[in-house]
């Protein structure tokens, strides 16, 4: 729930232009940066630092902000994130942050994730999906610790860009009780919200959770972990499955997340 405070500085910079709660607004929700930043941190090109992505990241606040609907019934934080990541995502894109080696291994994971679902009739295990690769348990955990910061990414491309050129609004996709009467719009908007539900409705459970409590509650690895009793490594690598799954199941209907 937004707070009275939170809604007067909104008023007072959407209503009357005041310059000085556009400050403090951006102030307050600097905090979002840093966790999308903390999140992309750890597996950066040498050419990067953490400062780099905090700036990027504070261009997409900046630009959220700036751009809020706040008669819209969505939560700023919702739509600022996705455009933080969106920024991110383009400082990186820039910096050749995937070399086409870490590439070709995320592709040669997901084609085994959809081969071992195909054959099986069931998302495959740890052993079942190295087995199809021809390696060994430990061998494929470190494959899925190589390609981290694509792994990491990847569903966010996935979501957020098209082309891998262009960064989509995320927001588009989140419910909007004064949505436009655009038909086409709602119709593609809808379509795009079902197929990824029911993708996502395909992983396991686990993976599903993670999911869920890293992209809408907004947590950390480390927390997610003390949830599940596991370490962050482990939360880390379950993201990367369930990314690597879903960048298969939502290939054949890539266009849906293009613009």
């Amino acid at each position: 729930m937004v707070s009275d405070r939170l809604k007067e500085l909104w008023q007072r910079f959407k209503h009357s232009g005041d310059l000085k709660a556009r400050e403090l607004l951006i102030s307050n929700y600097s905090y979002l940066v840093k966790i999308t930043a903390g999140r992309v941190a750890g597996g950066v090109p040498a050419s990067l630092d953490r400062e780099d992505i905090i700036s990027a990241g504070t261009i997409g606040l900046i630009r959220a902000v700036d751009q809020f609907d706040f008669s819209r019934e969505v939560k700023f934080e919702t739509y600022a994130i996705a455009l933080i990541r969106g920024a991110v995502l383009e400082l990186l894109r820039g910096e050749d942050w995937a070399p086409r080696s870490i590439r070709d291994k995320v592709r040669q994971l997901e084609r085994a994730y959809a081969d071992t679902e195909l054959r099986l009739g069931r998302p495959g295990s740890d052993d079942e999906v190295a087995a199809v690769l021809g390696v060994g348990v430990d061998a494929f955990h470190k494959m899925l610790a190589e390609v981290a910061l694509a792994s990491v990414l990847s569903l966010d491309e996935t979501l957020f860009s098209g082309d891998g050129e262009s960064t989509v609004r995320v927001v588009d996709t989140v419910e909007d009780a004064h949505a436009s009467a655009d038909t086409n719009r709602q119709v593609e908007r809808r379509e795009r919200n079902e197929t990824l539900g029911q993708a996502i409705d395909r992983l396991p459970e686990r993976e599903k959770h993670v999911l869920s409590l890293y992209y809408y509650q907004g947590m950390t690895f480390k927390e997610i972990g003390r949830i599940l009793k596991v370490s962050e490594s482990r939360v880390f690598q379950l993201h990367q499955q369930a990314t690597m799954r879903l960048r298969g199941y939502l290939s054949v209907d890539r266009e849906l997340f293009q613009v």
